[in-house]
């Protein structure tokens, strides 16, 4: 059955980024291989459109298009349209959001009532340890212009001795574009930024930058001072801005974006099948190029299962939390 035609014409002045191709092992990014493309977004409204959504990609920049989350229905329709190009770097997974205006669980006290006893407990148990340390802890939330820029003044440093930065390379953006875009969504009432202060210097030990889109909050950057990892201080966090922003009762959604993870998993009261992917423009160094991440990533998931089941992932695990 061929697919539903439902592609408008083409945005005609993509807007062009270097996009890494990435070859990892685990969390830990070993290479990347810049490529200049444009960028494929889908909104949370777009994933929860279903068949009924409208796909208007932008036009490929020089090296192709990056997709990020799109719904896993559409893909199909998206390779056939793109028949021409190289697929690569495909990641499916579950896209995790909050529903925060569903019946039964229109405040904090109805979603909190959705965890199971043991779920509660724990996180009640986290945000008790976290206080019980010298000085406790305190959050800051950050909306107008003045405040988001003292957000950056202090998330920014803090942004970059995080994992996400240091090895991903997905901490909060420091660039005078971003800064600027944080500062316009601002002045709009379109940004809410969060700061977690602990020890008694109130120093940031983690932060969550939320963009707003329309009625949906947008998990953009999480992070959090690693030396303060045995405290859980993203968990504390999360429970502590979701009950100031389900308490300005304005937001229908909550969107963990693309990507899966046991943070996203936990909190997320509902998921939709998606998918991330790279279409690359033909040519002999592209196919090369995913050739080599494709042997990559099987040559990485062969030695896990051969470490598996040797036991020597097991000892490995052992010996790092020794």
């Amino acid at each position: 059955m061929n697919a539903p035609a439902r592609f408008p014409e083409q945005s005609p002045a993509p807007q062009v980024t270097r996009v890494g191709i990435d070859f990892t092992i685990g969390a830990r990014r070993l290479v990347s291989v810049p490529r200049a493309l444009s960028t494929w977004r889908f909104a949370l409204g777009d994933v929860l459109a279903g068949p009924s959504a409208r796909l208007s990609p932008p036009a490929p920049g020089p090296d192709g298009l990056r997709v990020l989350s799109a719904p896993s229905d559409a893909v199909p329709a998206i390779l056939a349209h793109f028949a021409d190009h190289l697929v690569g770097s495909r990641q499916d997974y579950p896209r995790h959001y909050i529903d925060m205006g569903e019946e039964g669980a229109p405040d904090f006290a109805a979603y909190m009532a959705r965890f199971s006893g043991k779920t509660r407990s724990t996180l009640r148990r986290k945000a008790k340890k976290l206080a019980a340390e010298p000085g406790g802890y305190e959050v800051s939330e950050h909306r107008s212009p003045a405040e988001v820029e003292r957000f950056l003044d202090l998330a920014l440093p803090l942004s970059a001795r995080t994992y996400q930065a240091r090895l991903l390379d997905a901490g909060l953006p420091d660039t005078p574009e971003a800064r600027r875009a944080m500062l316009e969504a601002a002045e709009d009432g379109r940004m809410r930024g969060f700061l977690l202060h602990a020890g008694e210097s109130r120093a940031p030990v983690a932060y969550l930058s939320l963009p707003v889109e329309g009625r949906v909050l947008v998990y953009a950057h999480l992070g959090y001072d690693p030396d303060f990892a045995r405290l859980s201080p993203g968990t504390v966090l999360q429970m502590e801005a979701l009950e100031r922003l389900y308490a300005e009762e304005r937001f229908t959604h909550f969107d963990f974006t693309e990507g899966d993870g046991a943070h996203k998993a936990m909190f997320a009261t509902h998921s939709a099948p998606c998918a991330s992917f790279v279409l690359l423009a033909p040519g002999m160094a592209n196919r090369a190029l995913l050739a080599a991440r494709g042997g990559f990533d099987a040559g990485v998931a062969g030695a896990k299962a051969l470490a598996a089941r040797s036991g020597l992932l097991a000892r490995a695990r052992a010996g790092l939390r020794g």
